[in-house]
């Protein structure tokens, strides 16, 4: 077992291609970090196919050719399966130092369903606040902006040309073969904003056909021109660090009431109560948290609360509060999060039948008198985002991340990072000054919002929207969460959850001495925190954090080392 990743699967290989002052990477057929003269244009390109479920199906790729030199010529055969047909693709690459086009050419042999199939191409998150051009396709041009708070619906709609100004450079993309829009890619923590083809309002999973072969193309160019800095709003001065939190299940909680010392040495201040409504015996879950609380009466108890709200929005939440009082369990807060809410509701998509928050919320505060009361989503910021909580019945607001939604290799892990300080500055404008709270932040995902669940990992792979992620467990989880912790830092939270207690997101391996590190922080003083060049840095009391994001040695740290 590789001690760096917890798992001997491989990650797609990156090959570097250089061609007069445009470089870009190679891996698994994308384009990525395409740069010129070391500005980096473009985040990536690619050609993916998306399963019912929005998980990325994996092609088997074979080379056809390829040529180097002043040009370079690279043309692929990518073949996908779903439901027991083929989408046959070939994408040809063709570069010099005056552009880039990538075009694809595919055909299926039977009925392929999916719910995307085409090209993908990614802006950095940095050209946030950069002017744009959008061309649609009736051939009007308007001026716009890269939105400097995360949009919670589509930026821009109808795409066949987008042209932005950052860096001393004008970069223009052609798009064509289908209606193109974009998605502000930020918000699921990806360090981005996403230009991809069919729109979300039309109906998905859908079938490609034999009778419409598939075409489409990405056509880069670039200029210098004289650009000027973009400034992003600042963030909260004078903060201190978070308090630590484990979350657990009813079962986990009746495990570790038998066995308290399974969280001594990461010692967090709080435990995570998740009781889910929708699942039978709420009271007997509520049971199992307050025999935990007797046998660690020290820590803080907070409750996650799921809810259907069978017979009623009062009846339900009177029945939980109840059920605490009869049991003994007295958590300092409650979070309150309707059960359908869990799932995504995307553009163009009906609500789902819900209490308005407003009622949720008001009957929850006259319910939970004397307590701490939470509202948010339990799943991450997208649906906080798209259904804001009424702020006059809270006293805080949470959300949760996960790194691996729309690309699980190592890089893009980690880049994720980049897109917190994008999410917590949004997240605060939503909020005000309410208390901030992150739910659980683990590279697995624990629910799937955007499908029918999470995607089972039997192989220990680097798998989107996996229910479990070897890496966790791994050296590599251990840098990850010191560079979650530095991306959040700054960003005035007050409780952050970082782990589960048991399961595949549970406290083993390196991460547990990360975390206890950081638990011992808990309220001190922020003096510093950064990400620069694959390097964690963050200075809180009189603690100072290293952590090396990257497979390569940085200075004296190893490959994913911490100290």
């Amino acid at each position: 077992m590789n001690a760096l990743y917890g798992t001997d699967q491989p990650d797609t290989l990156s090959e570097r291609i250089s061609v007069g002052k445009l470089a870009f990477s190679l891996q698994g057929g994308a384009l990525r970090h395409i740069a010129y003269g070391g500005v980096e244009m473009i985040r990536g390109i690619a050609f993916l196919v998306r399963d019912r479920d929005w998980g990325t199906l994996v092609p088997r790729n074979t080379e056809l050719l390829r040529e180097t030199g002043d040009r370079f010529n690279l043309h692929l055969r990518m073949q996908y399966q779903s439901g027991g047909a083929e989408l046959d693709v070939t994408v040809k690459i063709v570069a010099d130092d005056q552009g880039l086009e990538v075009s694809a050419t595919g055909a299926v042999d039977g009925p392929f369903e999916t719910n995307r199939a085409g090209f993908t191409l990614l802006h950095p998150a940095s050209v946030a606040g950069c002017p744009a051009m959008v061309g649609h396709s009736d051939g009007t041009t308007d001026a716009a902006q890269f939105p400097v708070l995360i949009d919670p619906w589509q930026p821009f709609m109808d795409i066949v040309a987008l042209e932005h100004q950052r860096d001393g450079l004008r970069v223009r993309c052609l798009l064509s073969g289908d209606t193109f829009e974009m998605e502000d890619q930020r918000q699921w923590g990806d360090a981005s904003f996403k230009t991809y083809n069919r729109p979300l309002a039309l109906p998905w999973p859908y079938d490609l056909s034999a009778n419409a072969p598939l075409q489409q193309s990405v056509h880069l160019t670039w200029e210098p021109v004289v650009t000027d800095p973009v400034r992003l709003p600042e963030t909260p001065a004078n903060v201190t660090f978070p308090e630590t939190a484990l979350v657990l299940m009813a079962q986990d909680a009746l495990r570790l009431a038998e066995n308290p010392l399974d969280i001594a040495e990461v010692a967090p201040q709080r435990l995570l109560c998740h009781i889910d409504c929708a699942l039978s015996d709420a009271k007997g879950q509520i049971e199992a948290f307050a025999k935990l609380q007797s046998a660690l009466p020290d820590l803080t108890f907070d409750a996650e609360l799921i809810c259907t709200f069978a017979p009623s929005v009062h009846g339900e939440l009177t029945d939980l509060h109840g059920a605490m009082v009869q049991s003994g369990f007295r958590p300092d807060s409650v979070l309150v999060c309707p059960s359908v809410d869990r799932q995504s509701t995307p553009p163009g998509s009906e609500w789902p039948d819900c209490p308005p928050l407003d009622d949720i919320h008001a009957a929850a505060a006259e319910v939970f008198q004397g307590l701490t009361r939470g509202g948010g989503m339990v799943s991450f910021f997208p649906e906080l985002n798209r259904k804001r909580p009424p702020l006059e019945h809270l006293d805080f607001v949470s959300h949760g991340l996960c790194p691996i939604v729309h690309a699980a290799d190592d890089v893009s892990v980690m880049e994720t990072l980049e897109a917190i300080p994008h999410i917590t500055r949004s997240a605060r404008e939503i909020i005000g000054d309410r208390d901030y709270r992150i739910g659980p932040a683990t590279i697995a995902m624990r629910q799937n919002p955007y499908g029918n669940r999470t995607i089972p990992n039997p192989n220990g792979e680097r798998l989107c929207m996996a229910d479990d992620d070897p890496r966790h467990r791994a050296q590599f989880g251990a840098a990850y969460v010191i560079g979650l912790a530095t991306a959040l830092a700054s960003a005035g939270i007050t409780v952050w959850t970082p782990a589960a207690v048991y399961g595949p997101r549970g406290l083993s391996g390196p991460i547990v001495q990360a975390i206890a590190a950081l638990a011992k922080c808990a309220g001190q003083p922020v003096h510093h925190a950064e990400i620069c060049n694959g390097l964690a840095m963050l200075r809180v009391g009189d603690r100072t954090f290293r952590a090396n994001l990257t497979a390569q040695e940085l200075g004296d740290l190893g490959p994913y080392g911490w100290a």
